[in-house]
């Protein structure tokens, strides 16, 4: 491993040793085109990458050294639609060159790095990439990404216990286990992470969430076969502090409060910079049907941390990333109490530290860039999950995650049909230690996974053609996993992209984040173990795509039609084996035959200017087992997989009347689907096709200049204003916490106001 960092550093070492020197040099400013003030911080690149700097805060730039020639300079920055000028450098001078960006509304010419591992224009991708904004944070009034991820093609979060809450994705109706999900493109969400995770990280610390679909994404880890979602956390492009706060009130009682604080720091030149953040948050519990029971838990959560940069010289770049959360929730009855003299309480308390150093250097033709990383995370979990005032049902939790690797890209700057080769390696390890003494359950687990990888992707404005393979030493299963992939792009006009797709994924057989929660089912609690024969699972899944993009005058336009197909094989299942001597109902973990999903993704979004942007999204799907399944003796065995409706989708509609005023309307749709019910508060296991949900929501902010940099926006929303919720929740201790399903909240109010200085 330390001969591979060496050669990787050495490569980009050497190669920013040359750089030809001339006496020219070019000055301009970049402006915004619409409202003609400077822009800060934008990029300005030079022949694709030969030279390249950025603006400073006022919003001006210098290039020196300028070889003698014609050139393209490009300016860039999130949020406007990049501009390209031709320059001729014929004599040692000093030239100005001016830029004035548009708004770009749609973000038609936004980049991504999660298709490929390595930065490029979405709208090139051969993968399907979806960007949520901080934008989108706000008008949807989403506090966490378990909020805002429903409002995806494709995606859908679900709440699977009662008691606790416990969110889980879904990715072309694939369950939780099947996607991968990153901070800053860095696999250190584990299993245990993976519990509550989605709802721990806050909307303050996030830039923007990029989502795949598909196993396309693989490169990150070849088990990602539904898909990968990438947080990507805030980085400082000006400065500036920004204090927030939104509270509600579910259901019209239970009160919901939000608070953040974040501060963003750059230096003049934009060298070294640092964003902090800060969050606070306290929910009561919120029992829906009056029965002494909660419905949605009690909640406590601060969130802290920074993430900051330092430029080495022109091309090499230090970054650092550090998040401390701490988290209390409880659900059950009698919350104030200890858990242990509760009728039925979930609680647990979660200490969670982690962070990243990732150092990035590049050549001076930047033909060539290496990256190396490191990233960790620590978890403490004190837990309870008990029923009948049980004194022994306390437990504690440890899990420790690491993730380091290199990369190396080089790019072949090929007139007719250029090429970007990338080659690395990655190697996650997770040390995870469980214990529940009062139900004999102790889960000691250390899991080593090393990578390598290589793909190469030849490709133009028309054409993209990527071939990839993964290697992948996993330490529960014996041999290598060798995962092939391959995404082909064309483009048989300007408007008009067609994509697909193929890769192949596994899941090991190993302790996932279901196993980490204990839920309660007829007064008692359930436990998942392992079947000793457990094998790994196989996918097999492909992707086809038709994008279309128009832009009349001020209008933006983006169609999009996305066909997908999964095939499982040796697929996971729980089922029933009994219950242990204190009565506690015990699932095990086996392989079933195989199963298929496959279905499409239609999503629209049309923007005129700033005033007017609506998205939506719609997936038809059918999720089928191979065989038939049968989890209960109590019920026939299905060929249907549980949790997966045929239809849902969303809607997301924002309107500026006048530029103060923000009006937001959003929808989530959830279609019927097949859902277990435990025995307990019913007589006998039973199955049931739930209603379908239409969850309405609007949302008005009114912005106000107090001066030309600082802002005040205050704003209210109601979500689910149809108050369409479960109507048919189980009552009292016996109550199966898994049996939930339909809009995480009843109707609720909120309102709130945010200061930017």
């Amino acid at each position: 491993m330390k001969k591979i960092f060496a050669v990787l550093l050495l490569c980009v070492a050497v190669s920013s040793l040359y750089a030809q020197k001339n006496d020219a040099s070019v000055t301009g400013h970049i402006i915004d085109k619409k409202t003609g003030e400077h822009i800060p911080f934008a990029t300005i690149v030079v022949n694709d990458g030969q030279l390249y700097t950025t603006s400073d805060e006022t919003g001006h730039f210098m290039l020196t050294n300028v070889p003698n020639g014609i050139h393209v300079f490009k300016a860039t920055l999130v949020g406007y639609q990049e501009h390209k000028q031709t320059i001729t450098i014929h004599k040692p001078d000093t030239y100005v060159v001016h830029f004035y960006l548009s708004p770009d509304e749609q973000m038609l010419e936004e980049v991504v790095v999660t298709g490929n591992r390595y930065v490029t224009k979405k709208r090139e991708t051969g993968n399907i990439v979806n960007l949520v904004t901080p934008k989108k944070f706000e008008t949807t009034a989403s506090v966490t990404p378990a909020e805002i991820l429903n409002f995806q093609p494709g995606l859908r979060v679900e709440y699977d216990c009662g008691n606790c809450g416990v969110p889980q994705l879904r990715i072309n109706g694939l369950s939780g286990q099947y996607s991968q999900v990153l901070l800053d493109s860095r696999a250190i969400f584990s299993s245990l992470g993976m519990v509550y995770g989605l709802e721990q990280l806050p909307a303050s610390m996030i830039e923007r969430v990029e989502v795949v679909r598909g196993g396309g994404s693989a490169l990150f880890g070849s088990n990602a076969i539904g898909g990968t979602v990438n947080i990507i956390t805030k980085e400082p492009t000006s400065s500036l502090l920004q204090l927030s706060n939104q509270t509600g009130l579910i259901g019209g009682e239970s009160l919901d409060a939000n608070t953040s604080l974040n501060g963003s720091f750059i230096s003049g030149d934009g060298r070294t910079g640092a964003y902090l953040f800060s969050m606070i948050r306290s929910r009561d519990g919120y029992d829906y049907n009056n029965d002494g029971y909660t419905d949605i838990p009690k909640l406590r959560s601060e969130t802290v941390g920074v993430r900051a940069f330092q430029k080495i010289g022109e091309r090499q770049k230090l970054t650092l990333e550090y998040h401390h959360i701490h988290e209390f929730r409880r659900g059950g009855d009698s919350l104030d109490i200890p858990a242990h003299e509760s009728n039925l309480a979930e609680q647990l308390e979660h200490q969670i530290n982690g962070g990243g150093l990732t150092y990035d250097a590049y050549s001076a033709d930047n033909k060539n860039s290496g990256s190396v990383y490191v990233s960790m995370q620590h978890i403490g979990r004190n837990s309870y999950f008990g029923t009948g005032k049980n004194p022994d049902a306390y437990g504690r939790t440890k899990d420790y995650t690491l993730n380091a690797g290199a990369q190396w890209i080089h790019d072949f700057q090929n007139e007719t049909l250029p090429a970007i080769f990338t080659a690395g390696f990655d190697y996650t390890y997770d040390q995870l230690e469980d214990v529940m003494i009062g139900y004999n359950r102790e889960i000691a687990q250390q899991t080593h996974v090393g990578g390598i990888y290589a793909q190469n992707e030849w490709k133009n404005v028309r054409y993209g053609i990527l071939l990839g393979l993964r290697a992948d030493k996993h330490s529960m299963i014996k041999s290598p996993i060798i995962s092939p992939r391959v995404t082909l792009r064309y483009a048989p006009t300007k408007d008009i992209t067609l994509r697909a797709s193929y890769a192949r994924g596994y899941r090991a057989p190993q302790i996932y984040d279901e196993d980490l929660h204990v839920g309660a089912v007829g007064g008692e609690v359930s436990l998942i173990h392992m079947s000793p024969d457990l094998v790994p699972e196989y996918s097999n899944s492909a992707n086809l795509s038709f994008d279309y993009w128009k832009q009349i005058g001020q209008w933006q336009i983006n169609l999009l039609l996305e066909g997908f197909y999964t095939d499982l094989e040796n697929v996971f299942a729980l089922v029933e084996t009994g219950h242990d001597s204190q009565g506690n109902l015990l699932l095990e973990r086996v392989n079933e035959d195989g199963a298929r999903v496959g279905g499409f993704n239609a999503e629209a979004r049309i923007a005129y200017g700033k005033a007017f942007n609506l998205q939506g999204g719609y997936t038809f799907q059918k999720s089928k087992y191979k065989t038939p399944f049968k989890w209960s003796e109590d019920v026939e065995a299905q060929t249907t997989m549980y949790n997966s409706p045929d239809h849902y989708g969303y809607v997301n509609i924002d309107y500026i009347p006048v530029e103060p005023l923000t009006l937001s309307l959003n929808s989530i749709f959830t279609g019927p689907m097949l859902f277990q019910h435990y025995a307990g508060w019913v007589e006998k296991d039973c199955e049931k096709v739930t209603p379908t949900f239409t969850d309405l929501s609007f949302r008005v902010a009114y912005k106000v200049n107090i001066t030309r940099k600082n802002q005040m926006e205050i704003f209210g929303s109601v979500k689910n204003i149809l108050n369409q919720y479960q109507d048919d929740l189980d009552v009292g201790m016996d109550k199966d916490s898994k049996y939930v399903y339909g809009p995480a909240t009843p109707r609720s109010y909120y309102f709130g106001i945010k200061f930017v200085f």
